[in-house]
């Protein structure tokens, strides 16, 4: 069949699909504190905004949960929506039932891949225990001013948002000075062969760009006020290795020294305990250096001793207990998450497994800190084994770029003149691999949220509040346009 019909046909069938969700009234929350709402330099957003609110909702509705994904149906839900605005779509297939999209306007006949912003988010989400969660997980409940579902935040929120500031665009037809890219990917969540290094392999020269806008920064909300906003410019490493103990299998009635459930156990515990090295980054050092200004003077103290000779070790310990997420940005992590054993409740079982999600910081090596941790059991008993998912360092992304300026002066500008932070995420994005194919890609998610609802991500009841989905589809389109858009 020819393509093109191919992807009108589809199209067809998202439009006809998105109009049998049932649409929420579209009435614009009024603006937390700290979170006024204003025009965009490429046009008022607040009715793009609104849009994008039951785009999101429908979007929550398409259940992507990863493993099995199932991304097609949302490729082509959003292809429809690109189509009725007049935009070619191009449906990128990796896997039976999961596909990519991905869509671009020109700003001349022939492309220049090295000026290109490529505006990406994924698809896929994360599992539920739907027991759990306080409304159903895939129903986009409204309540309070929040929007419930899974991928609220993570990522499908960021996917509205770029949708609806690549149609901004469009709408407003002004004059562009490099061409942008809509990107939504697949597989993000397990990286398996329908993951973006796979769709880059097989379509790179669709959406090939020398700058990104993606997830992975974050704008703190505290006390009703923006405290500062993150710019992701790098990321930690992920590995997941497996811990397994052995021992002899035997009737549970006669208790053995060599149990290897009390091995495991005894080997979990005293990982569970142990703190890598601390180890600074640039980036978060320049984090640091920037973010104890504006904390209290007691933390802010702390942070301004990090790097010092006399009182390092006593500050880094300091910080590290403040804040998990500090902790994480300054060492290599380990993180106990699965435990596997036993066939019977009646047998000793001859094998014992834990899971190990580590995440290194760039330039790490894991097989440097499983030799620590070999010497940390002192066990004849137990073994690591490195899983074959592990991810890969990539360069940081530059500070010193006119797009990182850009981002910066927009962001600050936006949210009351709160500073704006490089970061280094403790999470792994798609980022990652474009950065290895020479992409400056940046996590900017532009919502102001609070901790305790950045916390929710992979957990229960993740939310997003709809006047920070307004204000983050406005800021997002500021910075856009305030790039591509010639003078």
């Amino acid at each position: 069949m020819n393509w093109n019909r191919m992807v009108q046909m589809m199209a067809g069938a998202a439009l006809a699909m998105a109009a049998s969700f049932p649409v929420a009234a579209q009435v614009a929350p009024a603006a937390a504190p700290g979170i006024p709402l204003n025009p965009s330099p490429i046009g008022d957003t607040s009715a793009i905004a609104k849009e994008a609110q039951s785009w999101l909702r429908d979007l929550i509705k398409i259940n992507t949960t990863n493993p099995p994904g199932n991304e097609q149906i949302a490729a082509m839900y959003i292809a429809g929506i690109l189509a009725k605005e007049g935009i070619k779509a191009e449906i990128l297939d990796l896997t039976p039932g999961r596909s990519a999209v991905a869509a671009r306007l020109r700003s001349t006949a022939m492309a220049d891949p090295s000026k290109a912003l490529l505006l990406v988010a994924h698809m896929d989400v994360v599992g539920v225990e739907k027991s759990k969660w306080t409304v159903d997980p895939f129903a986009a409940v409204e309540k309070d001013g929040y929007l419930y579902g899974r991928g609220a935040i993570d990522d499908k929120g960021m996917l509205a948002a770029n949708l609806a500031a690549f149609i901004a665009l469009k709408r407003a037809n002004p004059r562009l000075n490099r061409d942008v890219i809509f990107l939504a990917t697949a597989d993000e969540e397990q990286f398996g062969d329908a993951s973006v290094k796979i769709l880059i392999a097989k379509y790179w020269d669709k959406f090939a760009a020398g700058f990104a806008l993606n997830e992975g920064g974050e704008v703190l909300l505290k006390n009703g006020k923006v405290q500062y906003v993150a710019v992701q410019a790098s990321e930690k490493v992920p590995v997941n290795v497996t811990v397994i103990a052995r021992g002899t299998s035997g009737h549970a009635s006669m208790p053995t020294k060599d149990n290897a459930v009390v091995h495991l156990t005894a080997a979990v515990a005293k990982i569970g305990n142990y703190s890598a090295p601390v180890h600074f980054t640039t980036i978060v050092r320049r984090y640091f250096e920037q973010l104890a200004a504006i904390e209290d003077d007691e933390i802010g103290k702390w942070m301004r001793s990090l790097d010092t000779p006399d009182r390092g070790e006593h500050a880094q310990k300091v910080v590290s207990d403040a804040n998990p997420l500090w902790n994480s940005m300054l060492r290599d992590s380990i993180a106990p998450t699965m435990l596997t054993a036993g066939v019977r409740a009646n047998v000793i079982p001859g094998e014992a497994c834990a899971n190990l999600n580590i995440r290194l910081l760039p330039g790490d090596t894991v097989d440097a800190l499983l030799a620590e941790l070999t010497k940390l059991v002192n066990d004849p008993q137990i073994r690591f084994e490195i899983q074959p998912d592990a991810g890969l360092a990539a360069p940081p992304s530059s500070l010193e770029n006119d797009f990182y300026a850009t981002i910066t002066k927009v962001a600050g500008r936006e949210f009351s003149n709160a500073p704006v932070l490089p970061f280094q995420s403790t999470g792994a994005t798609d980022s990652a691999q474009l950065r290895l194919h020479n992409v400056q890609a940046y996590g900017f998610t532009p919502f102001p949220l609070t901790e305790e609802d950045l916390r929710r991500m992979h957990g229960d009841d993740e939310r997003i509040r709809l006047a920070s989905f307004i204000k983050g589809v406005d800021v997002l389109a500021r910075v856009i346009a305030e790039f591509v858009v010639a003078r």
